[in-house]
C-alpha cells in the first residue's frame, strides 16, 4: 500500500556515517597479536568486524519517522539517536570467514600497525585509503562483491600500540566511492507505509532463512509477500522495465537517512547493472517480534555509469574523532586496568620483546612455567629472586630457620627495616612478601624449616626425620634448587635428595672476593616414576659433572660451633652477592635453554676461550663450575668430575638414602663419620697414613727426619 503522505525530499541523498566501536577486548588481542606475532612487521594484517540492526528506539515508529523526516532540516539527524555502529572485540582478529552472529553482518578490514608513535603520525593515510578504496573497485569489476558483498563493505584500521603505557593511537577508515554526479533522495518513508503487515512479516522471515547475516540482497514483491535473494540471482530476479528493489542492512537509526554501508552498493548497482533509479528498503528488522522501524528510500543515481576498467573513483571514509574533527583517536586502558595486571603484561612485554628482537628461539613458557626452590633467604637467596623474577620466573618457595636482623635490609633487598623490629620476622615468609611486594603476580612462598645437618643433633630424633621429610616433599614439588644458605653441611641433604630425584641443583657459595657458581651432576634415570625405588649401583648411572662434595675427601662436619664474629658474618665485597646470584640464576636459564636441558655436556676448553665461536644454546655455554675473581673482575670455567666416593651424589650414599630414607638422615646428622665409613673414605685415608715412606738424606743437609 502506498501512502498519500510520503516525504518527497527530492533532495542530495545523504548518510549516516559509521562509528567505530572498540570493546577493549580488541585493544588486549592487538597487544598479544603484537608481541607474539606481528613484532616489528607493519605489513597489512586481515581483521573483521560487525555491524547490525539498530536496537529498539523510541522514535523508531512509523508516526514518529515520519515526523522527524518532515521537521529535521536537511534530513539532520534528531537528537539522542544511536549512531550507526561497526564493532571489533577480540573475535576481530579470528578468521574473517567465521560467520557472524545472528542479524549481524561482518565487514572485512586491514589493520596496520605502525612500530612508532613518529611511523603512525607520518604514514601517507591518504594512498592508505587509496589501497583499500582500488580494492573495493576491483570487486565490484570482478564480480567478487556479487559472490561476497562483504566485500563492499572493507574498512582501514591504523594503529600505534605504546604497549609500555597501554595507550593505543588508531585511526579509522570507511572508504566510499564517489559517484561521477550526486545521488539524489526521491522520497523518504517508513516501511509500513508502503508494504503491509504480511509484506513485512514476509520479508522478516526470507530474510532470516538465509542465515539472518546478508549484508545487501535483492527484493521480489506480490501483494502477499516480499522474497529476499542473493546478488548473484539479478537475472531471476529483476526483469526489464520493472523498478529495482534492493535492500541492505541498515545499521542507521535515522528516520531519513541510510546508513554508510548503502553507498558502495549503490556505487555497484550503477557500474554493473547499470542501474539509474532503485527502491532501496533500509533493512532495521530483526528476528525479534516488534514494530516495523526500516525505511524506504527512493534513489536516483543520475550520470553516465563508469565503464568496467576505469580508473577508480575518489573516496572518501575517514573517521571524525571526538571533537568532531578529522583525527585519530586515543584508547587509555591504563587507568582502567588492574595494576597487578598491568605489571603482569609489562613483565612479560619486556620478556618477549627480547625474544622477538633478539633471540626467537628463547624458551620463555619453559622459564616461567620453572618451580624454583631457594633454600636460604639471605643475600643470596634474595639476589636469586629478584633475578629469578625478571626472567619471568611465577613459582619461589623460599626456605629458612632465621629472621631478619638490623644488619640485613642494606645487603639483602627483599628486607626492610620495619622487618628487624620486635626480634626480627621470620626470613623465609619477610623475603615471600618482600618479593611479591615488587611483583603480586609471583607465587612467593616461605618456609621455616631447619634442615638437617651431619654434625647438628636436632632436639629430637624424630624432629630430624620429620624435617628430613618436609625437604624431601618441597624439593619433590620443585624442578630447580638453588643452595644458598651460609654453611656447607646444610647443602648436603639437599644435595643427595635432589640427587635422588633428578632436580636441576644450582649451587652458589661466598668468600670474601670470589664466588663459585655450579651446577651439580644428574643421575641417570632419576626423572623417572619409579627411580625413587630404583638402587643405584654403581658410578656409571652418574652423569660425568660432580656435585659440590665431590672434591671433599672428608665429610661435612659442623662449621658453626665456636666461631668468631667474622666467621658468624658472611663477610664478602658487598657487590659480589649480587654478581653470583645473577649468575647461578643466568646458568639455571642457559640450561632451560640447551636441547638436553640438565644433562647438557660442560664446555671443553676451546670453546670457553672462544667467545665467538657457536653454542648449542640461544644464550651461549651451559658451564659446569664459574669461578669468579673480582680482584680481576674475572671468571674461570672449570669442570669437576663426579666422584665415586663422594659424600653426597655418589652411588652408595644414593642408594642408603632411598633404601632407609630420614633413618639414614638422622644416622648421619648424629654422627658424620657414618658418610666417610660408607663411601669408603675412612679406609682410603687410613691406609694412606699407613704407608711407610723413606726418605733419602744427602751429606750436608741441615735437618734431621
Amino acid at each position: 500500500m502506498e501512502s498519500q503522505d510520503d516525504t518527497a525530499t527530492n533532495s542530495l541523498l545523504q548518510f549516516d556515517p559509521l562509528e567505530s566501536a572498540v570493546d577493549p577486548t580488541f585493544w588486549h588481542a592487538l597487544s598479544k597479536k603484537k608481541i607474539e606475532v606481528y613484532r616489528l612487521s607493519d605489513a597489512q594484517q586481515d581483521i573483521s568486524a560487525q555491524y547490525q540492526v539498530p536496537a529498539p528506539h523510541p522514535t523508531r515508529n512509523a508516526a514518529a519517522a515520519t515526523a522527524a523526516a518532515a521537521t529535521e532540516a536537511s534530513a539532520r539527524a534528531p537528537k539522542n539517536v544511536p549512531a550507526a555502529r561497526l564493532s571489533f572485540s577480540a573475535r576481530s582478529f579470528d578468521d574473517v570467514s567465521v560467520a557472524a552472529a545472528t542479524a549481524s553482518c561482518t565487514s572485512p578490514g586491514v589493520l596496520r600497525n605502525t612500530n612508532t608513535i613518529e611511523e603512525f603520525k607520518q604514514l601517507d593515510k591518504t594512498n592508505a585509503l587509496k589501497e583499500v578504496a582500488e580494492r573495493i573497485w576491483a570487486d565490484m569489476n570482478s564480480g567478487a562483491a556479487i559472490s561476497n558483498p562483504s566485500l563492499l563493505t572493507r574498512f582501514l584500521l591504523v594503529t600505534f600500540a605504546d604497549l609500555k603505557k597501554y595507550r593505543f593511537y588508531y585511526w579509522f577508515a570507511f572508504p566510499a566511492l564517489l559517484p561521477e554526479e550526486p545521488i539524489r533522495l526521491s522520497r523518504a518513508v517508513p516501511m509500513a507505509d508502503v508494504y503491509s503487515g504480511a509484506q513485512i512479516s514476509a520479508l522478516r522471515e526470507s530474510w532470516a532463512a538465509k542465515g539472518g547475516a546478508l549484508p545487501f540482497f535483492l527484493l521480489s514483491e506480490t501483494n502477499e509477500a516480499l522474497g529476499v535473494h542473493e546478488l548473484r540471482e539479478w537475472h531471476n530476479v529483476m526483469q526489464d522495465g520493472k523498478p529495482v528493489t534492493v535492500g541492505f542492512v541498515d545499521p542507521s537509526s535515522q528516520p531519513a537517512n541510510p546508513g554508510w554501508p548503502l553507498r558502495n552498493f549503490l556505487i555497484l548497482l550503477r557500474v554493473r547493472w547499470g542501474v539509474t533509479a532503485a527502491r532501496v528498503i533500509c533493512f532495521r528488522e530483526s528476528t525479534l517480534p516488534r514494530d516495523p522501524c526500516s525505511i524506504i528510500c527512493d534513489v536516483v543515481l543520475p550520470g553516465a555509469a563508469s565503464p568496467r576498467g576505469a580508473a577508480c573513483p575518489k573516496a572518501v571514509g575517514w573517521e571524525k574523532n571526538s571533537s568532531g574533527k578529522l583525527g585519530p583517536r586515543m584508547a587509555d586502558l591504563g587507568p582502567l586496568m588492574d595494576p597487578a595486571q598491568l605489571a603482569d603484561t609489562a613483565v612479560d612485554l619486556n620478556l618477549k620483546l627480547m625474544r622477538w628482537r633478539i633471540m626467537p628461539s628463547l624458551q620463555l613458557e619453559t622459564i616461567t612455567a620453572t618451580r624454583c626452590l631457594l633454600l636460604g633467604s639471605g643475600t643470596l637467596g634474595c639476589y636469586v629472586a629478584r633475578a629469578l623474577l625478571a626472567w619471568g620466573v611465577r613459582n619461589i618457595t623460599f626456605v629458612d630457620n632465621g629472621r631478619v636482623s638490623f644488619s640485613n635490609p642494606v645487603r639483602q633487598p627483599l628486607f626492610r627495616f620495619e622487618d628487624c623490629l620486635d626480634g626480627g620476622k621470620p626470613k623465609a615468609a619477610a623475603a615471600a612478601s618482600g618479593l611479591k611486594g615488587v611483583f603480586p603476580g609471583v607465587n612467593a612462598v616461605g618456609v621455616d624449616l631447619n634442615i638437617p645437618m651431619p654434625g647438628h643433633a636436632a632436639a629430637t630424633p624424630d624432629r630430624t626425620c620429620a624435617d628430613a621429610d618436609r625437604l624431601r616433599e618441597l624439593i619433590e614439588a620443585h624442578d630447580a634448587v638453588f643452595l644458598l644458605t651460609d654453611s656447607r653441611e646444610s647443602r648436603w641433604l639437599p644435595t643427595v635428595i635432589a640427587a635422588s630425584l633428578g632436580k636441576i641443583v644450582i649451587n652458589s657459595a661466598l668468600g670474601f672476593d670470589t664466588f663459585l657458581v655450579m651446577r651439580h651432576g644428574i643421575v641417570t634415570g632419576a626423572h623417572e616414576p619409579s627411580a625413587s625405588l630404583a638402587p643405584v649401583t654403581s658410578t656409571a648411572d652418574i652423569t660425568s659433572l660432580g656435585c659440590y662434595y665431590c672434591n671433599d675427601v672428608v665429610a661435612p662436619a659442623d662449621s658453626l660451633s665456636d666461631r668468631t664474629l667474622d666467621q658468624q658474618c658472611t663477610v664478602t665485597r658487598p657487590g659480589l652477592s649480587a654478581i653470583a646470584s645473577a649468575t647461578a640464576v643466568e646458568l639455571l636459564v642457559s640450561i632451560l635453554n640447551h636441547p638436553l636441558r640438565a644433562r647438557a655436556p660442560a664446555p671443553l676448553p676451546s670453546a670457553s676461550n672462544n667467545p665467538s665461536a657457536p653454542t648449542p644454546s640461544p644464550l651461549g655455554l651451559v658451564p659446569h663450575q664459574i669461578r669468579g675473581f673480582l680482584t680481576h673482575f674475572s671468571n674461570l670455567l672449570i669442570t669437576g668430575p663426579a666422584y665415586d666416593r663422594c659424600t653426597a651424589c655418589s652411588a652408595v650414599v644414593l642408594r642408603m638414602y632411598r633404601e632407609e630414607g630420614a633413618a639414614f638422615v638422622r644416622r648421619v646428622v648424629e654422627d658424620p663419620g657414618v658418610l666417610e665409613e660408607v663411601t669408603g673414605l675412612r679406609a682410603m685415608r687410613e691406609e694412606a697414613d699407613a704407608q711407610d715412606v723413606d726418605w733419602d738424606v744427602e751429606e750436608g743437609d741441615d735437618f734431621e727426619i
